[in-house]
């Protein structure tokens, strides 16, 4: 599992000439590391300088917290998932019926490898949500790990929607096909648009 490994053998299967894991795992990875850099920042965010704030902050980070634990299990199940139709790609399909049997099996695969990447926009734009959330009390000694938690969540989103997208395309049902990109289509752009403008707001107080 890859929330168990050491980051160093992680790596080197991402280089490796193998399957998985892949962008998908590498996307939720980067949303597991903003969730990690909003609860950073929060817990410098404490103290009887910002008791105002103690309750949002608390919250904050219990959210944080799990959000980073979400993008690791969404990690791991995007690797299995993409394992999943590797080996619907090698059922057999030697007669007509295990032709069909095959293709079946493909499209079931390829809309459960579009699951996670659609739980993972969401996600992306919760974490973002969070530091938006964050950024109007934050300590100012660590104020520019709200832009990097922003970047690494949009970076998140626009590698998830990719992902949405080589699945979909494979797959032959055009109900199936419209029904999952309807579900996602115009999300990762609210992402996108959230952590740029949170980033522009952190660049303007920093340089203020």
């Amino acid at each position: 599992m890859i929330s168990s490994e050491t980051i160093n053998d992680y790596l080197a299967r991402l280089a490796a000439r193998q399957p998985t894991p892949g962008g998908g795992a590498a996307a939720a990875l980067h949303a597991a590391q903003g969730a990690a850099l909003v609860a950073m920042v929060a817990r410098y965010t404490t103290g009887e300088k910002y008791a105002a704030h103690a309750g949002l902050v608390e919250r904050i980070t219990n959210d944080a917290d799990q959000y980073r634990l979400e993008a690791l299990d969404l990690a791991d199940a995007d690797e299995t998932a993409f394992q999943g139709v590797i080996d619907s790609y090698k059922l057999p399909a030697g007669t007509d019926e295990l032709k069909v049997a095959r293709k079946a099996a493909i499209d079931a695969a390829l809309v459960e490898a579009a699951q996670t990447p659609a739980q993972l926009i969401k996600l992306s734009g919760s974490i973002v949500d969070l530091a938006t959330e964050l950024f109007e009390v934050a300590n100012m000694n660590v104020i520019s790990d709200v832009a990097a938690a922003a970047d690494a969540a949009r970076a998140a989103a626009t590698t998830a929607r990719v992902n949405i997208d080589i699945n979909v395309v494979a797959i032959k049902d055009q109900a199936i096909r419209a029904e999952l990109a309807g579900r996602t289509d115009g999300l990762e752009d609210k992402v996108v648009l959230a952590a740029d403008s949170l980033v522009k707001r952190v660049r303007e107080r920093i340089l203020a």
